[in-house]
């Protein structure tokens, strides 16, 4: 991305993806691509410089919107300070429900501690879907379920709880995002404080 500057100030955004016409004199596209920084800088044309020191991982935070500024010779592009999603569930209020949209106590908005539990009761079910047929042939057949495989079930669903009972506890969004940030082992494995639901292996 590129930014017009005339007279010190940014007037003009550029995606780089056409030409431009500048004082009755038209330039190509190509002058993003082809021109060194000087020649372009020369004709008010700058290359935006990306500040991501405020930006945060949007599974967690709402970031602004971008703003621009142009100092020293830079135009930079920047985050204001990121909103963190709320983690618990915003629910409809009385004057809510006497303006007709929802019913007081009831969830109006899902914060993030439900969305991950509910995410991981996805993936808790998907994995015990696999062996499910082992369940419908005993109860057609009468055929027993493996042993291993009524272990793995239940340690999927033991697993399962630990894992909705740690993100219950979280007590604010920074904590949730924790959960979730996974560290590299000596052995080069990565693990997460959150765990992982355990895999039937082959």
């Amino acid at each position: 991305m590129f930014a017009l500057v005339e007279d010190g100030s940014i007037t003009k955004m550029l995606s780089g993806n056409r030409g431009i016409t500048l004082d009755g004199n038209q330039y190509p596209r190509a002058i993003y691509t082809l021109w060194s920084a000087a020649e372009r800088e020369a004709i008010g044309i700058y290359e935006v410089v990306w500040d991501n020191t405020n930006k945060k991982d949007e599974r967690y935070y709402i970031n602004t919107d971008v703003s621009y500024a142009f100092a020293g010779g830079v135009v930079t592009a920047s985050y204001g300070s990121a909103t963190a999603k709320a983690h618990a569930d915003t629910l409809f209020t009385a004057q809510d429900e006497s303006d007709g949209k929802g019913t007081e106590g009831e969830v109006k908005i899902k914060g993030l501690k439900t969305l991950r539990i509910e995410d991981i009761k996805r993936q808790a079910a998907v994995i015990l879907q696999n062996t499910d047929w082992y369940i419908v042939r005993k109860a057609d057949a009468g055929t027993a379920v493996p042993s291993a495989i009524t272990t793995h079930r239940a340690a999927v669903r033991t697993k399962c709880a630990e894992m909705e009972t740690a993100i219950t506890n979280a007590s604010d969004t920074p904590a949730i995002k924790t959960l979730y940030t996974s560290t590299r082992q000596e052995d080069g494995s990565y693990t997460r404080p959150l765990g992982v639901l355990p895999i039937l292996e082959d």
